[in-house]
């Protein structure tokens, strides 16, 4: 079920919203939840309702192994089938394929179909199994765990969180007296996120993928390949960071504080601070349990150099399976390590033209990431140089693309203006209602947009 919908919006989010408050006692009320959310997870691919169940019980279970009995045996055998279960969707078909191509054979993919969100909820029980092992776990219910893994807002596209920012929450009365001001702070967040979804990322998409389906062919012309990039690279901001808002939004009408995604990632002055602001709970995973384990920058510049490599090419791959996204995260690796160098020889560019170049390294980053093949980020690039001369049938809303730009700019973080500048307030209240029918009416024009995260 996509948040964009209006059987979400009209239906489960107003149930959700009414069952959570309607239960005073905890365990029912967590109960109701987690059938609401496998039901929100069914309605997008039934068939893998079971995967999602099974799961959940059997790390659970090793957590429970684990307390029992902290030998690392448990943690790896956790960790590896979890692993397995993800590479067996999401990488079967690449590894054998690039298997079969080596060794001169051809190789008939299997028609695997991606589990959805199962990128997500794999690093969700591989960071548990890691905590429990740690010592770091306490041992929780079973309803409890599964309500953290399921829960409807960050199950699909995260945020990623964590059992101890999260489980905790669960203590806490949904009748406490900030619930009033978490509601309209969540409704903020929940119409801002959709906003952006549907008035920013749906409005480049049709143009960005013009540009990406004319590559694949031939070379489009300087116009349309920078054109391309460009609504790519607010595409995929606008659409991801929408969902983060509505995920944020959803929970904190809850009650329920998710953690920041988003921090202005467009504004990062270097590579490194980009990261710090892109999809910042997969960086903050990948950084805490991998990149960490290491050895990070403890052990010199070559076991650092290493560690950055690796931690970007295994983030390539999280996001797809192919070698372009593979290269996408090698070249960010390579970014990383050239900044680090730079920065440890002492140099420093003006701060205008330290963003100008970040920013057009993302953005070359991005047409790897979204084109699907080496042939058509080619394309892309010798159009951008200039060595193309195909146009792109297809309209490019440059006021569109402006008013991006702008709330890139000028507008702090979604965050910053939902504490800052939201409050319980009558006429705000009616604003965002009028708001969320405007849009619903909106997404009632056309078929719902899926997210561009929505089966990673």
């Amino acid at each position: 079920m996509l948040f964009n919908s209006q059987i979400f919006i009209a239906f489960l989010l107003p149930l959700s919203l009414a069952t959570w408050y309607a239960f005073r006692q905890t365990a029912l009320r967590e109960w109701v939840m987690i059938g609401l959310s496998l039901a929100f997870y069914a309605y997008g691919d039934v068939r893998f309702l079971p995967l999602l169940i099974t799961t959940i019980l059997l790390n659970w279970g090793l957590g429970l192994v684990l307390h029992a009995d902290r030998r690392a045996v448990w943690m790896w055998l956790g960790v590896l089938a979890n692993l397995g279960v993800l590479g067996y969707f999401k990488y079967r078909n690449f590894f054998m394929d690039t298997l079969m191509a080596v060794v001169g054979q051809d190789y008939q993919p299997l028609p695997l179909v991606l589990p959805i969100g199962v990128s997500f909820f794999t690093f969700q029980h591989i960071s548990f199994l890691v905590d429990t092992y740690r010592g770091e776990a306490p041992r929780y219910p079973l309803r409890r765990y599964a309500l953290y893994v399921s829960f409807f807002p960050h199950l699909i596209a995260g945020p990623i969180v964590r059992h101890n920012e999260f489980i905790p929450q669960f203590d806490l009365p949904p009748h406490r007296p900030e619930w009033a001001e978490n509601m309209v702070r969540g409704l903020a967040m929940f119409v801002m996120g959709l906003g952006k979804k549907l008035l920013l990322a749906d409005q480049m998409a049709p143009y960005s993928n013009a540009v990406f389906a004319q590559a694949k062919t031939g070379v489009p012309d300087l116009m349309a390949a920078w054109g391309g990039a460009l609504a790519y690279t607010l595409q995929i901001y606008f659409d991801f960071s929408a969902y983060t808002d509505m995920a944020i939004g959803v929970a904190l009408m809850m009650g329920v504080m998710l953690p920041v995604n988003f921090l202005s990632p467009y504004r990062a002055v270097t590579l490194q601070d980009f990261w710090r602001r892109w999809h910042a709970s997969l960086s903050r995973f990948l950084r805490d349990y991998l990149y960490f384990s290491m050895g990070g920058s403890r052990h010199g510049p070559v076991r650092l150099v290493l560690a950055t490599l690796i931690l970007m090419v295994v983030c390539g791959l999280w996001h797809g399976a192919s070698w372009t996204f593979l290269a996408w995260g090698l070249l960010h690796g390579v970014g990383l390590v050239l900044f680090r160098a730079w920065k440890a020889l002492g140099g420093r560019l003006p701060l205008p033209l330290a963003w100008l170049l970040t920013m057009l390294f993302v953005m070359a980053g991005w047409i790897l990431f979204r084109a699907e093949t080496f042939t058509a980020a080619l394309h892309i690039y010798q159009g951008m140089l200039g060595l193309g001369a195909v146009d792109v049938a297809a309209e490019f809303k440059e006021k569109v693309a402006l008013l991006g730009i702008a709330v890139i700019l000028l507008l702090p973080p979604s965050q910053d203006i939902m504490t800052r500048w939201v409050r319980p307030w009558r006429p705000l209240a009616v604003l965002l209602a009028i708001a969320l029918l405007a849009l619903l009416l909106e997404i009632g024009k056309d078929r719902a947009v899926e997210f561009i995260y929505f089966q990673f």
